[in-house]
């Protein structure tokens, strides 16, 4: 595209609700390009004029707007469910990964690497997440635990210091246990790691906020999505680690891997 269409597509791509109600001289205006090069623009993109590339505009607002709601319909079939459900996740992992500040999990990856323990903390589905970490970073040579009780929570949080790390995870960012528990820690000079939405409170309490922006009717559905993107920022982090013990440490992932080799059938 040339130059004054590049100013189009973004114009476009910050505004496309408003866009699908504007004339092309209003687009123009806002653009500040020309109504020759709304149509240029247009065509550069495969559709013959200003109409067509708003209703393909409308059609695909439209289609991603079901699929942000996870619209499912009593008369959907198994296909139409497996079909939203893999579309969501999709979207929804794309979307976490064009937000994530690659310096938080730089940051985080640092302290946890240099952690004497680690603790992970979450309630509900964050549990499953948390359990899940356990399970990564224990591998790593750091004393890992992961809880999910508030009592659990509150009497670990006291036993830890400035060398050791809490992991609080929360799809909504505001639970209050999870509060109390990272305000135990911060008390006893531990670094708080959160994997939560921005401006949360749980955010805003944390040292090392992560952020993880997305909704979910959760009214209606467990945390799906949010829960398999915590799942991948736990896997990224888990991964920083490893790089930072540096490729002598790969013998080490080696030995637990044949550790458990006896465990499998045989092919």
């Amino acid at each position: 595209m040339r130059k004054s269409e590049v100013k189009v597509a973004n114009y476009v791509i910050l505004n496309s609700a408003s866009v699908i109600h504007m004339r092309i001289v209003d687009l123009a205006q806002e653009a500040l390009v020309s109504e020759p090069t709304i149509v240029r623009f247009c065509r550069a993109i495969h559709c013959n004029g200003f109409q067509e590339f708003k209703v393909k505009l409308a059609q695909d607002l439209a289609v991603a707007n079901n699929i942000g709601q996870f619209a499912i319909a009593e008369d959907d079939s198994i296909e139409d469910i497996c079909e939203k459900v893999a579309d969501t996740t999709i979207q929804r992992l794309h979307e976490v990964k064009d937000q994530l500040l690659p310096h938080q999990i730089a940051k985080a990856s640092s302290v946890i690497s240099k952690a004497r323990r680690l603790e992970f903390y979450g309630f509900g589905a964050s549990a499953a997440v948390a359990t899940d970490a356990l399970h990564k970073f224990f591998r790593l040579q750091i004393a890992t635990a992961t809880y999910s009780d508030p009592h659990m929570q509150s009497m670990s949080a006291v036993t830890l210091n400035e060398k050791d790390v809490v992991v609080a995870i929360s799809q909504s960012g505001r639970t209050k246990d999870l509060l109390h528990s990272i305000a135990l820690a911060q008390t006893y000079n531990a670094t708080v790691i959160c994997l939560a939405p921005e401006g949360t409170p749980i955010s805003l309490a944390a040292d090392i906020p992560i952020y993880i922006n997305i909704d979910e009717d959760t009214d209606q559905f467990t945390p799906m999505t949010s829960r398999i993107a915590h799942l991948m920022v736990i896997d990224m982090l888990a991964i920083a680690v490893t790089q930072r013990r540096g490729p002598d440490f790969i013998e080490h992932l080696n030995a637990i891997k044949d550790s458990i080799k006896s465990l499998k059938l045989d092919n």
